[in-house]
């Protein structure tokens, strides 16, 4: 029979109906299936849309407060800050943060601008800022679901200053010394016209190491020796100052970047035994060298870095070795004065 013919006749009706074969059957239910699909994953496609931004601000939180707010003063001249977002950072929302601050007592709360896209909770205040009166500044962070506000921080401008690393490093021999480097550099010049006592740090190591070795004595005097160094070595030496009570602030200050390394090296031990053939020279070093280990032996002993080490003490120490040589000939004179008197009262008897 052919497909879609009369199939059988209903004799209560008396009307033949159509009969469906298996094959016309196979069709009609894959092509109702098929749209099912489609509409089913339409329906949950819909679904997971409208309900995504509920699930995220569900599983979400409020921002933390932030913490850890620090600023400094690059030459009393702008802000910068930093800050953290809390211990369990921002959240799957995205979390707005803005830095405020106002002069403490009075003035216009301000919102800093400037924020650092390369350094994540930071910001810059470029310009207009007083100095001699303190600031209130803090943090306030805000997402979908509410805000808080990290604590407030006081601080005067002059009490957090830091300044450029020092300018004109110079490391150089101390003649002929083959353990000792002479290091000099200049004050920080934005620092010029301001009243304040600056200190220093020295850090030295050897070419092929990595371990730096820090002075922390130097002081505020703008050179100093190094000793105990290794003979014919490379050393890179660097320094950096903290501009500490700048117009009689109390604070300890901020200290600046290491300056560049400058290297030098330490001259070779075998320098000092050639290029002389005078047996008189030879000894003439000889003493020498014995005389600078003893000065620096008594400088170890009365001194401490590189704060005391000058001019003046090796003057000092001289005037020490002069007494000591007098009393050592004084003794020997009086010796021999004796040997010779026992000798004559011998031959006398």
């Amino acid at each position: 029979m052919p497909n879609g013919g009369l199939c059988r006749f209903n004799r209560e009706t008396k009307m033949d109906y159509p009969c469906v074969f298996p094959q016309q059957l196979d069709k009609n239910n894959s092509r109702n299936t098929s749209d099912a699909v489609k509409m089913a994953l339409s329906i949950s496609t819909l679904s997971l849309l409208i309900l995504l931004p509920h699930a995220l601000t569900s599983t979400s939180l409020p921002p933390e407060k932030p913490d850890n707010l620090s600023c400094w003063s690059r030459n009393t001249k702008d802000l910068s800050c930093r800050w953290s977002p809390g211990s369990q950072g921002e959240t799957f929302i995205s979390t707005k943060y803005i830095l405020k601050y106002k002069l403490r007592w009075y003035g216009k709360e301000k919102e800093c601008e400037d924020y650092n896209t390369g350094q994540p909770y930071t910001c810059y205040i470029p310009r207009d800022l007083a100095i001699f009166t303190p600031y209130e500044i803090w943090v306030e962070a805000s997402n979908q679901l509410g805000s808080s506000s990290s604590d407030v921080i006081i601080l005067d401008i002059l009490d957090v200053v830091t300044t450029d690393p020092p300018p004109d490093v110079h490391v150089t021999r101390v003649g002929e010394l083959d353990d000792q480097l002479s290091v000099r550099w200049a004050s920080p010049p934005a620092l010029k016209d301001f009243l304040f006592q600056a200190k220093y740090q020295i850090r030295y190591r050897l070419e092929d190491g990595a371990e730096w070795k820090v002075v922390d004595d130097v002081g505020n005097q703008t050179s100093c020796r190094l000793a105990g160094l290794k003979p014919g070595t490379v050393y890179f030496v660097q320094v950096r100052c903290n501009p500490v009570g700048i117009y009689g602030s109390k604070k300890a200050g901020i200290w600046s970047d290491w300056s560049h390394p400058t290297a030098a090296s330490t001259p070779s031990s075998r320098r000092l035994q050639t290029g002389t053939c005078d047996p008189k020279s030879e000894e003439h070093n000889s003493t020498l060298r014995q005389e600078l280990k003893q000065f620096f032996g008594w400088v170890r002993k009365h001194t401490y870095g590189c704060t005391n080490v000058s001019i003046k003490l090796y003057d000092q120490w001289r005037v020490w070795l002069q007494k000591a040589h007098k009393t050592r000939n004084l003794g020997q004179r009086r010796g021999k004065g004796e040997l010779r008197g026992n000798r004559s009262t011998t031959q006398m008897s």
